[in-house]
């Protein structure tokens, strides 16, 4: 029995599921010269919503990240998680946008890429597994692990055959609910590593709590290679911790042969980080079996968590949860992955908090429907499919074939603010956040989100954290969230108002409780009109306007899209309630909206 070998998410998978994915670079290069020299089989450090952060909050430049990883540990594998034709946004790109980004990848460092596809669908990993494997690097085929009525194991153990098929180096069973349990774990490894002649990995989460007995199962069947955390970031919506899987495996046939002293060190070091980012600490700590009945992962959870109290609506999760499976049968039983779980996640949200299922139908269920992400596992609801999507045409093919190249058009649209080909990609993946990243970069005005100062304890406890303010008529919800130091002259308080994260800076803690005006002013769309009449257009959750599709004086019919909003990552086309004439429009492009806000007043 060969050791078994162990790959580390503490510098990516393990940080996105417990804080958010906000650790900035800096706080991973100074510990790097220890993780090079632990001997992992490799460290996952880029991809999954890494990218994403590091424009959108961060303010770094990814690649730039990918680079000083790679420098600061010469020694080790850097691997990266890949959506397929997906790469790192949540639409399907061209063949030749795939193949350039695989391309510059692996050329800034990557040498182990993690391809899955959130349905499952080999079509849509071809393009991706073929760039890998031209640019020299280690190609993983990834089996989105789930269960249902149209999952099993000889439907994986077939997708195992087509990815040896296509030239993996190896496979990943990637668990990302944490669904797993043991026994199933080595019925599944012994099936795969029977059928295929690759290594198989496994990644797995411990929400469940039943990580590491999967682990140890998986070992048993000819699984030598396990995805684990630092401990310091390791347990709940995370991963089974380094530590612990070294020390279980230590004098026996399958020891790791990793330094357990040298790995407590680095546990120490992540302990005292992960206290800087106590801000974006998940809700969802600890255990939580509901994985096992309704599929959701724990990054999931913790989003669907964060949306709900955003609008007051955190009392009905549990409706959420129990209307999410129901959504997934509706859609054809598809993986909850990343673009596939906030796509259903979405609409669950949407279908409880509006009283009616399907009521409003995000664009990215339309697309789905219209087989735009690939082909459905199982039967799709066709009475859903017809609400959505009405006679449209469904696709069958690879939906990369209908995508013409894209990135000649790229380079033309995003013009100078690109110095390279990597600005492009970021443009690619991101066109809005990616453009207004550039920008802030040329302008010299990138700055990140701050950090709450960790607590002193020097803070009065007495005085409140959280209430309500009434300005003109309009209640605000202020939750304090933060504060700078008590000797500052002029210090700031970090608060959210009515759930969105506020700066203002006063000089006591009793100024800020008589400073309603500066406390409200912040707040997009505070005098906007409340909803009343039927022709008051409105969005049943927060979120961003993408685009204003009609003007003041235009004609609409019932049903016709007004406005595209943006929530949970998903768009939404809200649709005209009446027909008639546009009377007023109180948003534009970036508002943030709110529900029961006239947004555009329709005149019959």
């Amino acid at each position: 029995m060969s050791r078994v070998q162990i790959t580390d998410l503490i510098l990516r998978d393990a940080h996105q599921s417990l804080i958010a994915t906000r650790m900035r670079t800096e706080d991973m290069l100074p510990i790097c010269p220890n993780l090079d020299s632990i001997g992992y089989w490799s460290l996952e450090v880029w991809g999954g919503a890494t990218f994403d952060a590091c424009i959108r909050y961060l303010k770094e430049d990814p690649w730039e990240r990918l680079r000083k990883l790679r420098k600061a540990l010469p020694n080790t594998r850097l691997q990266m998680l890949l959506r397929g034709q997906n790469l790192l946004g949540y639409r399907h790109y061209s063949d030749d946008v795939v193949r350039a980004f695989v391309a510059k990848a692996a050329a800034n460092g990557i040498d182990v890429f993690r391809i899955f596809d959130a349905l499952n669908d080999v079509r849509n990993l071809e393009t991706a597994i073929a760039a890998v494997k031209k640019s020299g690097a280690h190609a993983q085929g990834a089996i989105c692990y789930t269960t249902s009525p149209v999952h099993g194991i000889p439907q994986f153990v077939e997708m195992a055959k087509q990815f040896q098929d296509l030239g993996c180096d190896s496979i990943a069973i990637k668990d990302m609910a944490g669904l797993l349990t043991p026994m199933v774990t080595a019925e599944l490894v012994s099936a795969l590593s029977r059928a295929v002649k690759v290594p198989i990995h496994l990644h797995t989460h411990a929400t469940a709590g039943t990580a590491e007995m999967s682990q140890l199962k998986a070992i048993e069947n000819g699984c030598v290679h396990i995805d684990t955390a630092i401990s310091a970031f390791a347990g709940g919506a995370s991963h089974a911790p380094t530590e612990s899987m070294v020390a279980a495996l230590r004098d026996t046939q399958y020891d790791t042969g990793l330094d357990l002293k040298a790995l407590q060190e680095i546990g120490f070091y992540f302990r005292e980080i992960r206290k800087k980012y106590h801000q974006f600490e998940s809700d969802m700590t600890g255990l939580d079996t509901r994985v096992q009945v309704y599929q959701v992962p724990g990054g999931m959870i913790s989003n669907l968590y964060t949306q709900l109290r955003e609008q007051g609506s955190l009392g009905r999760i549990e409706e959420v949860l129990q209307e999410i499976p129901r959504v997934r049968e509706d859609l054809g039983y598809p993986p909850l992955v990343t673009p596939t779980s906030q796509i259903v996640g979405t609409q669950a949200v949407m279908n409880v908090l509006s009283g009616a299922r399907y009521k409003t139908i995000s664009n990215e269920v339309k697309l789905y429907l219209q087989g735009r992400y690939g082909r459905a596992p199982g039967h799709v609801n066709t009475i859903v499919r017809q609400q959505a999507i009405g006679n449209e045409n469904v696709i069958d093919i690879r939906p990369a074939d209908l995508l013409k190249d894209e990135m000649e058009n790229l380079r033309d649209e995003i013009g100078e603010l690109a110095k390279n080909e990597e600005d492009v990609l970021t443009y690619a993946m991101f066109p809005e956040l990616g453009r207004e990243f550039l920008e802030h970069r040329a302008a010299g005005t990138l700055v990140p989100e701050p950090l709450e100062p960790v607590s002193t304890g020097e803070e009065s406890n007495s005085r409140p954290t959280e209430f309500n303010v009434t300005l003109h008529g309009e209640t605000y919800h202020i939750q304090i969230t933060g504060t700078g130091h008590r000797t500052q002259e002029e210090r700031p308080f970090y608060m959210t108002v009515d759930g969105v994260p506020e700066e203002i800076l006063v000089e006591t803690l009793s100024e800020l409780e008589t400073t309603h005006e500066s406390v409200s002013a912040p707040v997009k769309g505070s005098k906007r009109p409340r909803a009343t009449g039927p022709g008051d257009v409105t969005t049943s959750m927060p979120g961003t306007v993408i685009d204003v599709l009609v003007e003041v004086g235009g004609t609409v019919n019932a049903g016709d899209p007004v406005l595209v909003t943006e929530a949970m990552k998903m768009e939404t086309e809200i649709q005209a309630p009446i027909g008639g004439t546009i009377k007023a429009i109180h948003v534009a492009k970036g508002d943030t909206v709110n529900p029961d806000e006239t947004l555009i007043e329709i005149s019959a």
